[in-house]
């Protein structure tokens, strides 16, 4: 093979998705920088791939790169592989792609699954324009709250009600959709308001949180009184947030309307 790089994307999931041409490179390439030798050589084995691998993890990146990129120069071909999906997404690889373009060696993606983007399209929310922030920082939720299209994020299955508790109070008006165990037997899409999320059965496995562009048009008083109808039961106060919130109007109006639903049923 030609020397230089070689981005190689791999199954999230379903061992199936391992394209062809990914099989053929990581057997054809002179070495495989893997983020865990070990999670890939179950891979490997699998596919009968036996090009020998080195470690190239968060922890070691800046300390592997010199050397990589070095054995590029003299005419290797290496290959980088994260655990799942495309290196450089929430994964190592994007040092080494960065130093392997500043030494001049060539770089070829051999394209796989990504989660973010899975989870995107299987939501049914705007795809024009999004924002991955990676794993969910929720001392960074309220700058994010400022992206007005949809928003992408990686949770962890151990700090995801924690998270649609902040959703809940700091975008309760944009749906949510916890995307989880993508393209495996368990792949499962639940959506709705944080409002609505927030006693759910906490969902286990891979999980990618997806949040819908951010109402921009004020509602009619048809879907309002919907809102109000759908609320009502809760205590006034927190009620009364949430419709303000999912209606775009302001808490005292959102208050008037509620005291005026009660009055109608």
């Amino acid at each position: 093979m030609q020397s230089g790089l070689y981005i190689v994307g791999t199954p999230i999931g379903n061992l199936s998705d391992m394209s062809p041409r990914a099989v053929d490179t990581l057997r054809g390439v002179d070495l495989i920088a893997a983020e865990d030798t070990r999670v890939f050589g179950k891979l490997a084995a699998h596919f009968g791939i036996q090009t020998p691998r080195v470690s190239c993890h968060d922890h070691n990146e800046r300390d592997v790169v010199d050397d990589l990129v070095d054995k590029m120069i003299h005419g290797a071909a290496i290959a980088t592989v994260s655990d799942a999906g495309m290196p450089g997404i929430s994964d190592p690889g994007f040092r080494l792609v960065r130093a392997a373009r500043a030494a001049g060696v060539p770089v070829w993606v051999v394209p796989g699954p990504t989660a973010a983007i899975s989870a995107l399209v299987l939501t049914g929310f705007p795809t024009d324009r999004f924002t991955f922030c990676g794993f969910f920082d929720p001392k960074k939720v309220r700058a994010d709250n400022r992206i007005r299209h949809t928003i992408i994020y990686y949770e962890s299955p151990n700090r995801i009600m924690e998270t649609i508790a902040t959703l809940a109070t700091v975008m309760p008006e944009r749906r949510v959709a916890i995307v989880r165990e993508i393209t495996k037997i368990h792949e499962e899409v639940i959506i709705g308001y944080p409002a609505e999320l927030i006693n759910i059965t906490p969902p286990r496995g891979e999980i990618v949180i997806v949040i819908d562009a951010a109402p921009d048009v004020r509602l009619s008083d048809m879907e309002i009184s919907e809102i109000v109808n759908d609320v009502v039961g809760g205590s006034t106060k927190s009620a009364a947030a949430e419709i303000a919130a999912r209606a775009g109007i302001s808490k005292k109006e959102a208050y008037k309307r509620l005291i005026q639903g009660g009055d109608n049923d």
